[in-house]
Order: C-alpha cells, then sequence, then structure tokens
C-alpha cells in the first residue's frame, strides 16, 4: 500500500470513530483519532461530547508508550487553546510524536491554523488535507455553526412524484418504504433537534424519535402560536424523549400549565418565527436542527433562512388531488426564474425511493 492511500485509509478509520458520537457532541465537532506506529495501529480515540476529553487525549491514553515517534491521525486540527480541556497540541507534544496528518483546518478562529503551527514549531511534521472534502461533510453543521452562529438547518420531506406529501384527506402513512424510513431515523440520530408545527401533532400524532437506530433521541420541538394542540400526544411522553413547545408570550395559559405538568418544556417567544426559534436553539448550543414540518412552516423556514440543506425522499407513486398538500407553501415566487436551485446536489436509491439532497444558495 502507497503512504499516501494508508494516510487516506487511516483518516477513514478518524471518520468511522468520530461518527459513535454523531449527535452527542454539540456544540463541539465530531472528531476521530488513530495512533500509527509502522503500519501498526497502536491507539484509536474519539470525542465522546463537550467537557470531555478531546479524541487525541484518548487515543493518546490507548497508546501509551508506543506514541513516541509515533504518526497521529486526527479529522480535524488540533486545538491549541485551553476550554474546558487543555490544549491536544501540547498533549501530542508531550507524548513525542513524530507526524500529524490532519483532515482539515478547524473554522474556529481560536484554532484555526494555531494548532498546525504549534506542532511544526515544537519539530513536528505536520500534513494537511487527507480526504479533505469527507472531513467537512462529517463536520458541515459545526463549520456552519462557528461562521454563522447559529444551528445548520436540514429540510427533510417525502413526498409522492406528483409532490404530494400526503392524500386531500391528510393521510400520509406511509409515502416512503421502509428503508427510507430507516434513513431517517438515522438522520435525525445526528440532529440535536426536530422541528414541526402544530398542526403535524393535530394531524398525525408523530413520535419523532430514532425508533432503534441510535441510543439517544433529538430534543422534538413544536411550534405553536395559538397552542391549539391536543391534551393527549406521543410528543407529550417524555420520558422516551425530551419535548419543548415553542410560542408567543402569553398564549392558551390553559394549555402551557396542562404541558408543564406533563414535563414538557413551554417557552414563550416574543415573535414565534423559525428564525426566533433558531435564535433559542442557537443559545443551546444547538449544531443541527432537523425541519419534519408542512409546507407552510417549511415555506416560512426556507425564507426565514433557517434551512441551509434539503432532503427530498420521492417514493415512485402518484396520489393526485387538487387540494393534497406539498412539502413547501407559499415562497412568493412568481416566475420559474425565481425558483431556488439546490447547488452541490446529488441523489441516490433508498430502497424503493429516490433520495435527492442538496444545499440552498447561502
Amino acid at each position: 500500500m502507497t503512504p499516501l492511500n494508508f494516510d487516506a485509509q487511516m483518516m477513514s478509520r478518524c471518520l468511522e470513530l468520530a461518527q459513535r458520537a454523531l449527535g452527542q457532541t454539540a456544540p463541539n465537532p465530531l472528531v476521530g483519532c488513530v495512533i500509527v506506529q509502522g503500519e501498526e495501529i497502536v491507539g484509536e480515540g474519539f470525542h465522546p461530547k463537550a467537557g470531555e476529553p478531546h479524541a487525541e487525549v484518548f487515543a493518546l491514553r490507548a497508546a501509551q508508550a508506543r506514541s513516541r515517534g509515533a504518526t497521529v491521525y486526527v479529522n480535524l486540527e488540533p486545538c491549541n487553546h485551553y476550554g474546558r480541556t487543555p490544549p491536544c497540541t501540547e498533549a501530542l507534544i508531550a507524548a513525542g510524536v513524530r507526524r500529524v496528518v490532519v483532515g482539515m483546518v478547524d473554522p474556529d478562529p481560536r484554532v484555526s491554523g494555531q494548532g498546525i503551527e504549534r506542532l511544526r514549531a515544537a519539530g513536528i511534521e505536520v500534513q494537511v488535507g487527507v480526504e479533505t472534502e469527507a472531513c467537512q461533510q462529517l463536520n458541515e453543521a459545526f463549520v456552519y455553526r462557528v461562521r454563522h452562529h447559529r444551528p445548520f438547518g436540514i429540510l427533510k420531506y417525502a413526498m409522492t412524484l406528483d409532490g404530494k406529501i400526503a392524500a386531500s384527506t391528510g393521510h400520509s402513512a406511509w409515502v416512503t418504504g421502509t428503508e427510507a424510513r430507516h434513513c431517517v431515523h438515522q438522520l435525525r440520530a445526528g440532529c440535536d433537534a426536530i422541528i414541526i408545527g402544530g398542526n403535524t401533532v393535530r394531524r398525525d400524532n408523530p413520535l419523532l424519535t430514532t425508533h432503534g437506530a441510535s441510543d439517544r433521541n433529538p430534543l422534538r420541538v413544536v411550534m405553536s402560536r395559538s397552542l391549539d394542540l391536543p391534551a393527549i400526544a406521543q410528543l407529550w411522553e417524555v420520558q422516551i424523549a425530551p419535548t419543548l413547545v415553542l410560542t408567543e408570550t402569553g398564549a392558551n395559559p390553559e394549555m402551557q400549565q396542562l404541558l408543564r405538568e406533563k414535563g414538557v418544556e413551554v417557552v414563550e417567544l416574543s415573535s414565534l418565527t423559525p428564525k426566533e426559534a433558531i435564535a433559542h436553539l442557537a443559545e443551546r448550543q444547538f449544531l443541527s436542527v432537523l425541519w419534519e414540518c408542512g409546507g407552510t412552516l417549511a415555506a416560512s423556514a426556507i425564507a426565514d433562512g433557517a434551512v441551509q440543506k434539503v432532503l427530498a425522499f420521492i417514493a415512485p407513486k402518484i396520489i393526485g388531488g387538487e387540494m393534497a398538500p406539498s412539502p413547501v407553501g407559499e415562497l412568493g415566487l412568481t416566475a420559474m426564474t425565481q425558483a431556488l436551485p439546490l447547488l452541490r446536489w446529488r441523489y441516490q436509491m433508498i430502497g424503493n425511493d429516490l433520495l435527492v439532497e442538496g444545499y440552498l444558495q447561502p
């Protein structure tokens, strides 16, 4: 195996390790680390959650004395500042490693380039830019939060070939097949919150969990101005997963009390918009938010700049119906030339369904 291929293989292993903490590290990134002597892996580690040691520290602990003279692979530039934990650069220097291979430079201005400079100043060989695209893809939510100071928004919907998310009666179970639904459960596992509107609660009574795809569930968020919500719903069963209801100041005090008695968190905002909802979730230091809402709220989220990525599951079936709902409501666009294009889009088959994903223009 050539050195270049070996470096790529080890970086891919870093990404595999990093994904073990998917959805659990906010506001920190997903990071994995591999330590190698020759072509033998002598230590591995990943960052499990904020406040815990970083990936490099776990890998160094595993390698112990065999770290000296070793090559260290890490998908994100090692930190060089004191936060909740000491700088990883100092730990690597103290361990006597010979070479560090970095997948991508950290966009955080407290780190960006400084970790690499510190290692080189200590006489350690540093190579930057191995499997960079895959590294950036894994931590796209972290990069977005660092640059824009708010969570990365993903709009997910499932529709028929003729663009309907439900029949004209509102019945929507199920648009797509089991494979696509499992893919959504995995997607939820990597997000910090799922947002829906009150109409989705009333119509679908969703559970919004990972359904066993992960041992964790994201925060389930309901946006409702009027709090015209059912007294009994799966989302109020907070022993399964936590639920937050966002509403406007003074809305339906009786329903607020009922929800709080059930253990549901209720937060009043002066104006209930996707922009304000995202600002609140940013205060919670969330990295990624999944919009699984109906067309009206989806359109508002897009208009408010709360959606950066779109995942559309398309089922090869036709339901018809002039009044059948579509995935995105009114955006105020009147000509096809105004349509919002998806950038860097790609597609793949998920079971019998087609998944199209891409990014909205920043």
